[in-house]
């Protein structure tokens, strides 16, 4: 009894299996090649690159190949007002804050260890302020802007050098997300 179920059952498999010709509305598609050698040197298949980048996306605050990357302006000694040398910067983050509406930028103002506490937050401050009135200026809203001092307290170096303190008298800018 068992082998007839089994017969049965192969019967009916190779029946369901039996193949017969397409019919015109099913005709078979052609096989393709995939092997590295069966490309044609005149294809027209390039290699996916990316070579330019949104200069608007977030992305783009991460991105070394983007000036959002960099967000430090260095000042010089005793001194509040930003050089003409990072005015490219500040308008790419304005023209960046002016296209994100919703996006936010934190200003700390830093200052080298020299100098009292008080005074150190006072230029910190100052800073900070020149700043956000620079982005201000350059397209960037006030409400997206908050300026703050941070003194000497979050050093960038430690050492007891004047290339040292150079890297403490900065502004930083940081993104929504980022503080």
């Amino acid at each position: 009894m068992r082998t007839l179920y089994a017969l049965s059952a192969l019967a009916l498999f190779l029946t369901a299996c039996g193949s017969q010709p397409p019919s015109p509305e099913q005709a078979p598609s052609g096989v393709e090649s995939r092997s590295p050698g069966s490309l044609s040197s005149g294809s027209t298949t390039k290699p996916v690159t990316q070579d330019k980048f949104d200069e608007m996306s977030l992305a783009a605050l991460k991105d070394p190949r983007s000036p959002l990357s960099k967000r430090a302006i260095y000042f010089d000694y005793d001194s509040y007002l930003v050089k003409d040398e990072y005015q490219s910067l500040l308008a790419s983050h304005a023209k960046f804050l002016a296209a994100n509406p919703k996006m936010k930028m934190l200003i700390q103002g830093n200052a080298d260890e020299r100098g009292s506490r008080e005074y150190n937050l006072a230029l910190g401050q100052k800073r900070s302020d020149a700043v956000k009135k620079a982005l201000q200026l350059l397209g960037a809203r006030e409400d997206q802007l908050e300026s703050v001092s941070l003194g000497e307290e979050k050093p960038a170096c430690t050492e007891l050098t004047e290339p040292c303190w150079a890297q403490n008298r900065r502004g930083d800018m940081l993104y929504s997300g980022e503080f």
